[in-house]
């Protein structure tokens, strides 16, 4: 029987899916390889936490990536990619990376947060979605996205037609909590003032950070997290990683393509692209997923400590119903010349 055939704006078509024992096994061989990417590119990046130079951190963790990735034997896919809306360093959306063994798909950012890690805040990480080859869902040229995520107990409340609103009530209910106890994350921008307002006047906790809706989500979906949901427009490359951990965890997400830019507008519709529709996780991710990131600045996951002349990095790995944190050794870690 034919798996799942999707097709994102760039118009590829996803293949069949593989037997569930197949996928098993890659992301076993995968899951190695996404902590490796996320330590070794945290270990680039952390340099130039408080240097004010965000090229430059977002440079040394995408060239750390890809150089685990290029020298991994399962062969990766770039489907989304953050960088293109902000002209930084990244790894292509259609970039192969790695060897002759099975592919897989990767949604990637090698540095979420590039300005606060930057500035030297808290926040920012090394990021890596992965699921099996021809699953994930493909943006194209959409940048940006409407994003409704909740942990397992919810995930039956959501309904992105509704409105922040109208969902916040629902997400409560489904929780068994009063609006006034819900726990809600949405980016600060302008674009969201009203909606913050909106559920403030109701009663219900808003945080707002100023970037970060990979930890916002994760926040929302783990067990331990702080938050009861993520809503709100923000990228796209963010949105596919975050179905993948909403996946293997066994959320709920539904998404719309929310175009911010002129550029990114009228690619959509020289596309074809129907903004209206709304994605659920089926579409984003609909098969086993892992996810996995480092912390780059203190958050969610704590930021890299030196030791001698290494540097002690910390994960987070979530794959199927489990989530696997740690801290490992980066052998042979040098600071690059100031």
């Amino acid at each position: 029987m034919s798996g799942p055939q999707l097709r994102g704006p760039d118009g590829r078509t996803g293949t069949d899916a593989p037997a569930p024992g197949d996928v098993a096994a890659l992301l076993a061989l995968l899951e190695p390889v996404a902590l490796d990417a996320v330590r070794r590119a945290a270990a680039g990046a952390a340099h130039w936490s408080g240097r004010g130079d965000g090229k430059a951190a977002d440079a040394a963790a995408t060239n750390a990536m890809r150089e685990v990735l290029v020298q991994a034997t399962p062969c990766g896919t770039v489907v989304t990619g953050e960088g293109a809306k902000d002209d930084a360093p990244m790894l292509e959306p259609g970039e192969q990376l790695g060897g002759a063994g099975p592919q897989y798909d990767i949604a990637v950012d090698p540095l979420e947060c590039t300005d606060l890690c930057a500035a030297g805040l808290g926040g920012s990480l090394t990021t890596i979605g992965g699921a099996a080859h021809g699953t994930l869902y493909q943006p194209g040229a959409a940048y940006y996205m409407d994003k409704l995520v909740v942990g397992p107990a919810a995930r039956d409340a959501l309904d992105l037609e509704a409105g922040p609103l109208e969902n916040a009530r629902r997400i409560a209910q489904a929780l068994g909590i009063s609006l006034t106890e819900l726990r809600v994350v949405i980016l600060d921008k302008p674009r969201h003032l009203e909606i913050v307002r909106d559920l403030r006047a109701a009663g219900a906790r808003v945080s707002t950070p100023t970037a970060g809706d990979v930890a916002g989500a994760l926040a929302a979906v783990l067990d331990d997290g702080d938050a009861d949901v993520l809503m709100g427009i923000g990228g796209t490359p963010e949105g596919v990683m975050t179905a993948c951990a909403v996946r293997a965890l066994g959320g709920g997400m539904q998404a719309r393509l929310a175009p911010q830019r002129d550029d990114e507008i009228r690619a959509l519709a020289d596309a074809g692209v129907d903004l209206d529709a709304t994605l659920s996780l089926d579409d984003l991710a609909p098969g086993p997923a892992l996810f996995a990131a480092a912390g780059v600045t203190s958050g969610l996951v704590p930021a890299p400590v030196p030791e001698d002349d290494h540097l002690r990095v910390h994960t987070i790995l979530v794959t199927a119903g489990k989530v696997s944190r740690a801290s490992t050794v980066v052998p042979n870690y040098q600071h690059p010349e100031n």
